[in-house]
Order: C-alpha cells, then structure tokens, then sequence
C-alpha cells in the first residue's frame, strides 16, 4: 500500500527526510491539495530538493497537487516537476501526459503535517505504521 507524507514547509520536509534517513526508508512526499497554484511548482520544488540535499541516502518522490488546472500542470512540467496530481479531465489528462506529465493517483495512507506540532515524532510513527 501506497504511504505519503504531505509537506507544507521545508522544516517539515527535513523532518521526513530524517526519519526516513535513521528508519532507511524510501520517502513520497506530497504537497497540499492546489498547491502548484498557491505557492507555485518552483516552491515545492526547491523545498523537495533542499530536503533531499540534506539527506541524499533517502530517495524520495515527490508529487505536486496541480488541481483542475491544466495551466497549473503545464507549469510545473517547465519548472521539472514531472510527478503530478491533477483533476480535470480525462482528454486534458492524455494531452498533458504525452507532454510528460506522470499523474499518480492518491496514496492509501497519507499523514499530512499541516498541524503537527511534533513533524518527526509523527513521520516517525507513520513511517514505522505505528
């Protein structure tokens, strides 16, 4: 089953990244619903990759949540965000993805840190499957 981790900060995904780093794990994390088009693909880009640099042993995937917007994917596609959410419609969908988006569908299990106060003890429970 599918698990992610939905990141709102870079302090939250440096959190995930090194509990998945000390449990050596391989790490999905995923922005808010919308957020390529509230804080934009370059944002959540470079908070994934700043991350990551800290913690290069974690491979991690990282998913942009586009919403219905096809503009939104378009964007992030130029930006080099290739693993993309998106809600719209199934020709856009095809139209996008022969443009090189690669949509994944919603995770089985998701712990979203938008108000964890303690990001790493939580990743680390949900990570474990406490």
């Amino acid at each position: 089953m599918e698990r992610e981790i939905v990141v709102h900060s870079l302090q939250q995904a440096v959190a995930a990244c090194a509990i998945a780093d000390r449990l050596k794990v391989s790490l999905t994390l995923a922005s808010a619903p919308g957020a390529a088009l509230n804080v934009g693909p370059g944002w959540f880009k470079a908070v994934i990759e700043q991350a990551s640099e800290r913690y290069p042993a974690v491979t991690v995937t990282s998913i942009l949540d586009c919403g219905d917007e096809p503009g939104a994917v378009m964007a992030a596609l130029r930006a080099g965000v290739k693993h993309l959410r998106f809600h719209g419609g199934a020709e856009t969908r095809r139209k996008l993805a022969e443009m090189g988006a690669i949509f994944v569908p919603a995770a089985g299990e998701t712990l979203d840190l938008l108000e964890i106060e303690e990001p790493e003890t939580a990743c680390a429970a949900f990570l474990r499957g406490d």
